[in-house]
């Protein structure tokens, strides 16, 4: 237990990574190593190890310990036989690999399943340079993760036979170096792969030691290397090239965006949202309510008051404990926990800390921080339930531990399963199951218990009304009160308002680019918070002044419901941007993107059962009741 909770802790150090403070330097003629990282594709979602295929291999396969965010990411880190010195230039061959049956069809598959290789080189990874025209007219150099392990033969490519797939057998490995008179040596800071299909040829036998290739040095009209041959020859050769770019900036050319104007674009979109309902909330605040208080405060209209209607009138039954009310403590629970998990996590990125050049520290942080977590989903479902007037403290510390990582963890060991079946390295092994369960029930559990303690040891403000023993009749509801009506129009702004940005976001996870811009989404979080605020406290008054006193749950689903809407944004994302094979795949795209529209609709409802709860509060507390 204790080496457990010891690792836990060494990953989470290690994932606050300042960039820039570890630069290594590299002496002329130095041995620069290459590792191998996996296979992935935007069309399947199911990482495999790079030696699973037919590719030149190393003497001794050594494996690269991993954190827990790359092993949950299928990240399979090895050596790579390929042999690089500092600033030698050369041209060499790798191997050559007979291919079984059972290799030529595997290579076909992946190829047309669109994979994609990963590298790294001094802990940069693989990238494929693309040249992006900007709306100014300008084009920018960009790049793409990894290099693709071949194409799909068409009309358009000379040489080929449409339809068929290729190999890209021949790598071109452009590696950039940084000198300078503060040290010693060079420094690397870019890695560039152009991957070609060459069908080469050799004279006479086969040395393994001295190749003869007639078909070097490499030329257009060389025909590609179809996967479904018997024999592969893999080559590669290695270009240097000085560059200006410092080492601690090198990151910057992998994550630019490109988007600024849309991102910006996307923050003045929520802008226009968040004052539209502040204008909304300052008028039912200092106008409305105002004159709501003048008149429920006057002495002389209280005879004319009692047959009026308003939300003075629901102050004895306003505070009345819901129904199903240890379900909704739990999950305002649970939403505080992550709120302040997303919080954080956010922050540390926004600030440098949790660098990209630490492969799986976003992940493994966000997890133990939800993990740490746990104490401040305990107390904020202690006080709710409190303030409900539950006595269930048990069953409300098994619910807020278990019920919601309950069912995100049943739902990633079910489809565990069908990883598996897919032998793809994206499996989570055992013995990875086994250690976040004990960090679930030996750490999560006694934290969430810890604040459901302190929870209720605290003190809570004496209600500023009193509840009636007799519950009031809730009269007959507009049509525009009924709880679809609300929902629809209290999930539709906060989504509008994450929209543009949480585009990018699904970009980044299912077509697999980087993503680096947290201090626009720190803003989009703060835009959002505010909007689901503002849309409950008007939402909730509307129904107040109709004389429907069950505000909590209502408050909580009026804003929740983004989360359906982003599950029906998952529909259409998926309909018109991917293109998913296989029908495991599609499983998995939909069932994460449940459990995130889940998360995500705790988020927002707590957002606003708070809002809400805070409004109640405070407009009940400046009436007089008799």
């Amino acid at each position: 237990m204790s080496r457990l909770l010891l690792l836990s802790f060494a990953a989470l150090v290690r994932g606050f990574y300042l960039p820039g403070v570890a630069p290594r330097e590299y002496k002329d003629n130095e041995r620069v190593e290459i590792r191998v990282h996996k296979l992935s594709s935007p069309r399947t979602h199911l990482p495999y190890d790079y030696y699973s295929l037919p590719f030149c291999r190393p003497a001794e396969i050594v494996k690269q310990a991993e954190n827990l965010g790359e092993v949950l990411h299928g990240a399979v880190i090895q050596n790579s036989p390929y042999d690089i010195y500092m600033g030698k230039s050369e041209f060499r061959v790798a191997c050559r690999v007979k291919l079984e049956r059972g290799h030529r069809v595997s290579l076909a598959q992946r190829v047309r399943q669109d994979y994609r290789v990963h590298m790294i080189m001094d802990n940069l990874p693989a990238a494929t340079k693309m040249i992006a025209e900007m709306p100014d007219g300008t084009k920018k150099d960009m790049y793409d993760r990894g290099f693709r392990l071949g194409f799909i033969g068409s009309k358009d490519i000379p040489g080929t036979d449409p339809g068929k797939p290729y190999i890209n057998n021949h790598l071109r490995f452009i590696v950039k170096y940084h000198r300078s008179d503060t040290f010693s040596g060079a420094r690397i800071v870019g890695f560039e792969v152009e991957a070609y299909s060459v069908k080469h040829t050799f004279e006479g036998e086969w040395n393994e030691q001295a190749p003869k290739l007639t078909s070097v040095p490499l030329r257009p009209d060389l025909a590609p290397m179809p996967a479904w041959s018997n024999e592969i020859i893999y080559t590669y050769d290695v270009v240097w090239e000085s560059s200006d770019i410092a080492w601690a900036s090198r990151w910057d050319l992998y994550l630019y965006m490109g988007d600024d104007q849309v991102h910006w674009f996307s923050i003045l979109n929520s802008l226009v949202i968040v004052l539209l309902l502040s204008g909304i909330v300052a008028m039912i605040m200092v106008r409305t309510l105002r004159r709501d208080l003048q008149e429920y405060n006057s002495v002389e209209e209280k005879e004319e008051l009692l047959e009026e209607s308003g939300w003075k009138l629901v102050h004895a039954d306003v505070l009345r404990t819901p129904q199903n009310s240890t379900l909704l403590a739990v999950s305002v629970g649970t939403g505080m926990q992550l709120l302040c998990m997303t919080f954080i996590s956010i922050g540390c990125a926004m600030l440098g800390f949790l660098s990209p050049a630490n492969r799986g520290s976003m992940m493994t942080v966000t997890i133990l921080l939800f993990v740490l977590m746990g104490c401040v989903a305990g107390f904020c479902a202690a006080v709710t339930y409190k303030a409900f007037k539950g006595a269930k403290w048990k069953a409300l510390t098994l619910l807020t531990a278990f019920l919601y990582p309950g069912i995100t963890f049943g739902i990633f060991f079910f489809l565990n399963f069908f990883i598996w079946g897919q032998a793809s390295s994206g499996a989570v092994p055992f013995g990875t199951m086994f250690a976040l369960l004990c960090i679930w029930f030996l750490v999560s559990f006694p934290l969430v218990w810890v604040g459901v303690w302190l929870g209720y040891r605290r003190t809570l403000a004496d209600p500023p009304v009193k509840t009636n023993m007799v519950p009031r009749v809730i009269p007959s509801q507009a049509w525009y009160l009924h709880l679809l009506f609300t929902m629809v129009i209290g999930g539709i702004l906060p989504f509008g308002a994450v929209f543009i940005e949480l585009y990018f976001i699904m970009s980044s996870v299912w077509l697999q680019r980087f993503y680096y811009v947290f201090g626009f989404l720190a803003l989009v979080l703060l835009i959002l918070i505010i909007t689901c605020a503002e849309m409950a406290i008007v939402l909730c008054y509307f129904q107040l002044c109709n004389e429907n006193y069950q505000w909590q749950w209502r408050s909580f689903l009026n804003t929740g419901s983004a989360g359906l809407f982003l599950f029906g944004y998952s529909f259409v994302y998926f309909s018109s941007t991917l293109e998913i094979m296989g029908a495991v795949s599609t499983m998995l795209y939909f069932a994460y993107m449940f459990i995130t529209s889940l998360l995500f609709s705790l988020v927002t409802g707590t957002v606003g059962f708070v809002a809400s709860w805070w409004f109640v509060l405070q407009i009940y507390g400046a009436v007089k009741v008799d």
